[in-house]
């Protein structure tokens, strides 16, 4: 029983984010978003399409009809599917955005705890699969990395880690995802959680910044899957304030202020914050990398749902 008065799984309406957060471990918040998200959904977060054959297994409701091996079925008067290559080593890395403007918050939890439930939730879901999962915490360099695995206690190393981590640091996500790539022995679903707020795709003004589109293209030349969640609190969406505002840099070395008068930069700020967003989207586009945009006021499970049912949508096609 939660301590919200339900149990995980069973509520009518997905918790929230500060709902979440009263629950005791990051654990028990991984399996309620999982079982929020995925009641009644086939959860195979990446079924292989490999033609390099493995092992047969016994079919299960949610598997591919074209799956089927008529054969199998006819000697042992039971269906089997077949399990490809992909299917059975597949390797997930999380790539978490840990530096200071992660810790932003105002009402509701931080970024970098939006982004640790997300994370949590599918390693959880990727070790139910019997698939590897790594992390991978970074700010203006790599902070923490923990190679995939599918070890016994290697989900619980990730929660311990997400849950250690704290927001620090400038950011340098190009940075983080070369390191990444050079890691990498194999294809890969790479899932990047980031504010993007050290970066503009078409500032050529500076190096990192304007190499993190390159990365992004990188890793799909060399056959990764990447997904990129753009994190953002409800306020770097809209201005919620009445009177003048005194903005200042959240990360070290960012010197920047503003003094302005909340009803006229309002309208101006929506507009750059959706800008902002779509000029990401179109880069995420062109280099074949899935764009996902929220907020972190939103249910994570109607997130990881989301996300989920537009994947297997796109395998089936």
């Amino acid at each position: 029983m939660s301590e919200g008065g339900t149990t995980p799984g069973k509520s009518a309406q997905p918790l929230d984010p500060m709902e979440l957060a009263r629950l005791a471990s990051l654990d028990l918040r991984a399996r309620t978003i999982v079982e929020g998200a995925f009641s009644g959904m086939h959860r195979n977060l990446h079924p292989g399409t490999s033609v390099e054959f493995t092992e047969h297994r016994e079919y299960a409701p949610g598997d591919e009809i074209r799956r089927i091996d008529w054969k199998a079925v006819g000697r042992a008067d039971r269906y089997y599917v077949k399990r490809f290559e992909d299917e059975t080593e597949m390797h997930t890395f999380l790539v978490l955005d840990a530096s200071a403007s992660m810790g932003y918050r105002r009402r509701g939890v931080s970024k970098l705890d939006y982004a640790g439930y997300l994370a949590g939730a599918l390693a959880y879901l990727v070790g139910q699969q019997g698939d590897a999962a790594g992390l991978l915490l970074f700010d203006e360099k790599a902070r923490s990395f923990l190679p995939p695995s599918t070890r016994p206690g290697q989900i619980r190393e990730v929660f311990r880690l997400l849950e250690a981590a704290q927001p620090a640091g400038r950011t340098d996500t190009a940075l983080a995802l070369g390191h990444l790539g050079e890691l990498i022995d194999k294809r890969s679903l790479i899932i990047v959680m980031t504010d993007l707020l050290d970066s503009e795709p078409d500032d050529p003004s500076n190096e990192a910044h304007g190499a993190l589109p390159g990365r992004l293209r990188q890793l799909r030349a060399r056959g990764h899957d990447v997904a990129l969640f753009h994190l953002l609190d409800p306020d770097e969406v809209e201005l919620p304030f009445d009177d003048l505002i005194f903005f200042e840099g959240m990360e070290p070395g960012d010197t920047r202020t503003l003094l302005a008068q909340a009803p006229d930069l309002a309208q101006a700020f929506k507009r750059e914050s959706q800008a902002f967003r779509d000029r990401w989207r179109t880069v995420c586009l062109e280099a074949s990398v899935e764009y996902r945009f929220a907020r972190t006021d939103a249910p994570p499970a109607d997130v990881l749902r989301a996300f989920l049912a537009d994947r297997q949508r796109t395998v089936r096609r």
